[in-house]
């Protein structure tokens, strides 16, 4: 009868096991996971509480060496702000072309997104590889030839010289059709058996689904159309027409900035799109990864 040999007997050594890091190393990480997060709040909160504390400020405060990072409250620079330029009406201006291209801009997307991501039809890749290189462009290459046409439009200093050039968004549409192509087959199928056409399909399954990418491209297209500057500068001349951004160069002047009544009007113009940012900041980040993930399942 064979001896039985044991594992421990065989001098063979035992395989290694791996070690979880201990409270104290998770700690540390922790911490040091912390401290990154503060120190990069610090330096993206930072500029905006040097305009509120310019805003409160003296004019003969505001270059003076060392400077002050506590404010002195001088709450006449808003007052003295708003009476510089016709807030109300740039605000209603701001607000009307937002909206307008907001709106453009999702049908657009929708309609452009579905079909590169849902249909089938000759050159779809090459097309949109085509709407793709449009993003290689640098924007300031395009306001010449773009103000010409404009021009012979005779669509200079309108509503919709600031609007129709950015009715469709190639980002917009580079999202909807990640999520399209993100739906199961199985929803269409399903939906064929149903007699539903493509239309239907898209307004009563892949819309409702889509709703976190539509968010996020609602915002993203509303808060670059408030902050658009350059090209109302160019296209627009009037008060009438223009946006708020617009607005702020009233404290541009020979004689030099008005750097308190300028920091008064940025505060007071940029609040409006922060409390927007902080109410819908859970949609925001949700659609954030629409383009990596739609419907399991």
């Amino acid at each position: 009868m064979a001896p039985t040999t044991r594992q421990e007997d065989s001098g063979s050594p035992s395989p290694p096991t791996l070690k979880t890091p201990g409270r104290g190393a998770r700690r540390v990480r922790r911490a040091f996971q912390v401290v990154v997060a503060a120190v990069l709040l610090v330096l993206f909160l930072f500029p905006f509480y040097w305009v509120v504390i310019t805003s409160l400020n003296h004019t003969n405060q505001v270059l003076q060496f060392p400077p002050s990072f506590l404010p002195h409250w001088v709450f006449q620079n808003y007052a003295r702000a708003w009476s510089e330029a016709p807030w109300l009406r740039y605000f209603l201006n701001t607000i009307f072309i937002a909206l307008v291209t907001t709106l453009l801009v999702l049908v657009t997307s929708i309609l452009a997104g579905f079909a590169f991501g849902s249909l089938r039809f000759p050159g779809k890749n090459l097309i949109f590889a085509g709407f793709l290189s449009i993003m290689m462009v640098p924007y300031v290459v395009l306001i010449i030839p773009d103000y010409i046409v404009l021009k012979d439009l005779h669509w200079l200093n309108t509503y919709w010289a600031q609007i129709f050039p950015f009715a469709g968004s190639v980002f917009g549409i580079f999202l909807l059709r990640q999520f399209f192509l993100s739906l199961p087959l199985e929803l269409w199928e399903a939906a064929q058996i149903d007699g539903a056409s493509r239309f239907r399909f898209l307004r009563q399954v892949a819309l409702p689904s889509a709703r976190p990418a539509l968010v996020t491209i609602g915002i993203y297209t509303f808060l670059g159309t408030w902050n658009s500057f350059l090209w109302p500068f160019i296209m627009t001349s009037s008060p009438s027409v223009q946006p708020i951004e617009v607005g702020l160069s009233t404290f541009l002047g020979t004689n030099g900035t008005d750097w308190t009544g300028l920091s008064a009007a940025v505060v007071f113009t940029t609040l409006p799109v922060m409390v927007l940012f902080l109410l819908l900041q859970r949609e925001f980040m949700a659609g954030a990864s629409a383009a990596t993930g739609g419907v399991k399942g």
